[in-house]
């Protein structure tokens, strides 16, 4: 499989040390060659990604880097580490000392990526909960590194993607109550107009094909089951299409992942959170990627978490990662040669 030509190597942060993110790291490292991984690094772990490695029998070799630009010539012959953060081992058990390790990582990944140095970001699964206990201030990590490029929160979009499908949660990590209070007829504009930028910018995609989902079942059946889509969603699909946008919709989500259907659209967006990713859950989980769109810098991250309960046994999957990694460099590659 060929590798997408990266003006910069991409820089991959390790991810909560006690989670499946060290391990899948090295596995990605090893798997290069057969599935097509461009030149990444790692933000720190030497140590612990050593160890990550052993658990999965393997004997990846690690090369220290002095600076992202030593990356690509180091990583025919071992896993670049960039820098002297590092820590204790221990899968399955998050500690505060593997959550400020976690920090460090996702800081200086990022920093690199927003200098220009690296020429994306992927972040391994982190621990919120953990992250919060040390006083980070953010969501997660798509909130803190929109921060980090000076985009508002609002404007960084989450994207899921994966072999069969591509879907847009329009809100996010908010309860299900919450959602006909968040979802406006402007921020659906709004994501709309971002996603369709970075479909073409970033995917390649000349003329792409916005699906919009409903809210409520059977798209509100003219106002029986409520009034979102004629309020809220219709205008602003409307005006997305007066500026040349090929958008379609409110469609009966009940309908809109059926095979016939995903035929008809490029990217699906939905009103909240679990309508987007149930389905592409379903259908490519060991490749599903997230990925932040709205941002000066490619930022991508598996979709799925730190997985605990697995970690360090050597039973992990590691295809939503390799996903991540390859995706970000096609995507860079685009922006870069464009």
């Amino acid at each position: 499989m060929p590798k997408a030509r990266l003006e910069g190597p991409l820089a991959v942060s390790l991810g909560d040390p006690a989670g499946v993110g060290p391990e899948l790291i090295v596995e990605a490292w090893r798997q290069r060659e057969v599935a097509g991984v461009p030149p990444f690094f790692v933000a720190g772990g030497a140590g612990l990604l050593t160890a990550a490695a052993r658990t999965r029998g393997l004997d990846v070799p690690i090369v220290a880097i002095a600076s992202p630009a030593q990356a690509a010539a180091a990583f025919a012959r071992g896993l670049p580490v960039l820098g002297t953060l590092d820590g204790e081992y221990h899968p399955g058990t998050p500690t505060r000392d593997g959550a400020k390790l976690a920090l460090a990582s996702l800081k200086l990944a990022t920093s690199l990526a927003v200098s220009g140095e690296a020429s994306g970001v992927v972040t391994a699964p982190i621990a919120k909960a953990r992250l919060a206990e040390i006083g980070f201030d953010y969501p997660g990590q798509t909130e803190y590194v929109a921060a980090a490029c000076d985009v508002p929160a609002g404007d960084a979009v989450m994207l899921l993607a994966g072999p069969q499908l591509m879907t847009v949660p329009l809100t996010v990590h908010i309860a299900l109550r919450d959602v006909p209070t968040r979802l406006t007829s402007a921020m659906v504009e709004r994501k709309g107009r971002i996603v369709a930028i970075a479909m073409i910018r970033d995917f390649g995609i000349r003329n792409p094909r916005l699906a919009f989902a409903a809210l409520n079942p059977h798209a509100g059946e003219e106002g029986r089951m409520g009034d979102e889509e004629a309020r809220l969603i219709a205008p602003a699909i409307e005006r997305l299409r007066a500026e040349g946008v090929e958008a379609s919709g409110p469609h009966p989500a009940d309908a809109l992942f059926t095979p016939r259907a995903r035929e008809t659209y490029d990217v699906a967006l939905c009103p909240y959170h679990d309508q987007a990713l149930i389905p592409l859950k379903a259908l490519d989980f060991d490749a599903g990627v997230n990925m932040t769109l709205g941002l000066p810098i490619v930022r991508t991250s598996p979709d799925h978490g730190t997985a605990f309960a697995i970690a360090g046994k050597g039973i992990a999957h590691p295809g939503a990662t390799i996903a991540a990694i390859r995706m970000a460099g096609e995507c860079a590659a685009r922006r870069a040669h464009a």
